[in-house]
């Protein structure tokens, strides 16, 4: 019996040096505890860096993608957003304001260019066409007929030249001339004296004739 029992305090002499001591406990935990130590964490450190890798790649993505984004500028972005379909009425009205505003702004560039664009004007009735039917008035239509000296005095200036005053019209010029008083009078008379004396040194200049027979018939008629 003596020989049985000793062995068993043996054991448990072994099993008290063992729990005292950790050197068996600790090569144990040393060969079984890193195991599971590294393999927790390398899983975990692996799982850090697949994180930090995911941010970086989604921040690289948000910011080439922002760029195009914010590049767009405001009044388009608006624009496609609330974007309303105009009708015809509605697109003839903005095309005009725009033909407008362009218009506009050439205008503001040439004039500060020094430069202004030419105006097309239609061609108004001649200086002898003013003082004809201004004779023609007097003669025809008296009530609606009224007193112009600029029509006037060029008559009276051209009256002796056939090609500004027709031969047709130059007895209705006499008509006129007879109420003529004052100094248009005198010059008239010492212009038409003048003629006929200069008509006596181109005997064959038909055109100096032809103005001094003129000329005889109005010193005749204000004399």
């Amino acid at each position: 019996m003596a020989k049985s029992k000793s062995p068993k305090r043996k054991k448990l002499h072994l099993t008290e040096t063992v729990d005292q001591n950790g050197e068996v406990s600790s090569k144990k935990k040393k060969k079984e505890g890193p195991v599971s130590v590294s393999k927790t964490t390398i899983s975990v450190s692996d799982e850090k860096k697949t994180k930090r890798e995911k941010k970086r790649r989604k921040k690289s993505v948000v910011e080439t993608e922002t760029p195009h984004q914010t590049s767009l500028p405001k009044d388009e972005t608006t624009s496609l957003e609330g974007e309303e379909v105009l009708n015809p009425d509605e697109e003839r009205v903005l095309q005009r304001k725009i033909k407008k505003i362009l218009k506009k702004e050439e205008k503001d560039k040439l004039k500060a260019e020094g430069k202004t664009t030419p105006k097309t004007e239609a061609p108004g009735p001649t200086a002898s066409q003013q003082a004809l039917d201004y004779l023609t008035c007097w003669s025809t239509q008296r009530d609606e007929w009224k007193f112009q000296k600029t029509r006037q005095t060029w008559l009276l200036q051209h009256m002796f030249d056939p090609d500004m005053i027709p031969d047709d019209k130059f007895p209705i010029l006499l008509e006129y001339m007879e109420g003529l008083r004052g100094g248009a009078k005198d010059t008239t008379v010492q212009k038409a004296l003048v003629l006929v004396q200069e008509s006596g040194l181109a005997p064959d200049d038909a055109v100096v004739q032809q103005r001094a027979q003129r000329a005889k018939e109005v010193i005749q008629l204000l004399t």
